[in-house]
Order: C-alpha cells, then sequence, then structure tokens
C-alpha cells in the first residue's frame, strides 16, 4: 500500500498510487506521491513518466474520514498536500500521462487535469463531487478538461462525465476496454520517450511557459474557499452526512 514506482520500458517511469479501498489518498499518500513524481522527472533516463493506480478507481480524493477525525490539521493537510501533488504532476521536467480507470474524482481531477496526456478505459468516470464532501477546489483542473460552461453544470451539480465525453472534448487522448489500458498508455508513452531526452524536456518547458492560466495559484485561490467554508462551519455540516452509507473519500 502507498506510491511505488517502477521502469516497464526504457525511458518510461510509473508512478502507482494504491490506498485501498477507494485511493482516497490521507495527508501523507499526497506528498508520497509529490515526492516520487519529482524523483522521477529528476532522473536523466527517464523520458515520459506514467501516472497510475491499483484498484477499484484511479482516485477517489482525500481520506474524508482522516478529515473528520483530525479536524482542521487534517484539513491543511489536505489542501498543502493536494496543492504539493498537483504541482508536481504540472511541474514535472519530463511529459506525464494519467491512466485512469473507474472512477477519477475530486483530488483525481487536479491530478489528470495536471498531466500532458490522459488515457482512459471504457469505464472512466471524471468528476468533482466538491460540494457535496463540504469543500471546494479543482474547478481549476476541470476547466481544463471541459468547456467553461460544462465545468460549472459539472461543478454545480457534482455529476461525473464519461471518458468518452471526455474524449469528445478532446482531453482524452484515447478510450480502451479495461484490459488493453496498460499497452495503450505505454504505446503513447513510447512514443514520447522515443524523443532526445534535453529536447523533450525543454518542451515541457516551453509548454508550460505558454500555459494561459497559472494553475498553482488559481488552486491555491479555490483552496482558500474550502477553509473559509470550514470556518464557517458549512463544511463540517456537509462532510458529516459523507460516509453514512458507502465506504471511500472523495475532496479537494
Amino acid at each position: 500500500m502507498g506510491v511505488s514506482t517502477s521502469s516497464p520500458e526504457k525511458g518510461i517511469s510509473v508512478v502507482t498510487v494504491d490506498f485501498p479501498p477507494v485511493n482516497a489518498l490521507p495527508v501523507r499518500g499526497w506528498f508520497e506521491l509529490a515526492d516520487a513524481l519529482r524523483a522521477a522527472g529528476r532522473d536523466a533516463e527517464v523520458r515520459c513518466v506514467v501516472l497510475a493506480a491499483e484498484g477499484r478507481g484511479f482516485n477517489a480524493g482525500v481520506d474524508i474520514k482522516e478529515i473528520q477525525a483530525q479536524g482542521g490539521s487534517a484539513l491543511l493537510g489536505a489542501n498543502r498536500g493536494c496543492a504539493d501533488a498537483f504541482a508536481a504532476v504540472y511541474e514535472c521536467e519530463v511529459p506525464v500521462v494519467a491512466e485512469v480507470h473507474g472512477f477519477c474524482l475530486g483530488g483525481g481531477i487536479g491530478l489528470v487535469g495536471n498531466a500532458d496526456a490522459i488515457v482512459a478505459s471504457e469505464d472512466a468516470t471524471f468528476g468533482l463531487p466538491e460540494l457535496d464532501r463540504g469543500a471546494l477546489g479543482a474547478a481549476t483542473h476541470l476547466a481544463r478538461l471541459v468547456p467553461q460552461h460544462l465545468m460549472r453544470a459539472l461543478y454545480y451539480t457534482s455529476r461525473t462525465a464519461t471518458a468518452a465525453e471526455l474524449h469528445r472534448h478532446g482531453s482524452v487522448w484515447r478510450v480502451v476496454p479495461r484490459d488493453e489500458l496498460r499497452a495503450a498508455v505505454l504505446e503513447l508513452a513510447g512514443q514520447i520517450a522515443s524523443k532526445d531526452g534535453q529536447l523533450i524536456r525543454l518542451a515541457k518547458a516551453a509548454i508550460n511557459g505558454i500555459d494561459p492560466v497559472d494553475v498553482r495559484r488559481s488552486y491555491r485561490f479555490e483552496q482558500g474557499f474550502t477553509f473559509e467554508a470550514n470556518l464557517a462551519g458549512v463544511g463540517d455540516r456537509v462532510r458529516d452526512t459523507f460516509g453514512k452509507d458507502r465506504e471511500g473519500g472523495g475532496t479537494e
């Protein structure tokens, strides 16, 4: 359980998240993920990083039960951990390809929204259930996946979009059957890794440099409203309704 790194092919590093039962990451998990991504990007032999997950789904956000148990300290830790992990994806020195299966919720949107490319299985779904979890955030990253008005509707309703819908919007590179997901991801990662290592790093820095939105600053601005909701008591009020009849996490 935790975050692990493997190298299935030359030039490719796979960073895998495994926090059963639903990959709702505790505070330490977000920081571990950030460290693993930065280490992979610093490796001079790596030209592409794949971000993957074990289990039922790619990511269900933060561990709400940890926040319910520990209160403000865990909320602040989750805020900082998410910001660190999202930035580690975006700022990774080489391109990051997200391998998404099952659910991709809350913090999962922050991860894939910062990735350079997404390959998803047919059963993958994407969404921000933040308003049902007593939090706000990651609209910055959802806006990188769908048009503005669709982002707002998805955010306000907490509904999810399928991989096929995101593929139609151009934000998912390929949608494949679940058993073909890893092969499809490695095909794309291999094409990226075949490029000159120094040049692909320059390309990543150049593309980040022309981004119209400062994703780190924009996301931290959103997180301020999560903290405000918590101070006002509405965060706890909504969070306390979560987990009464189901397991898992999912916020931020």
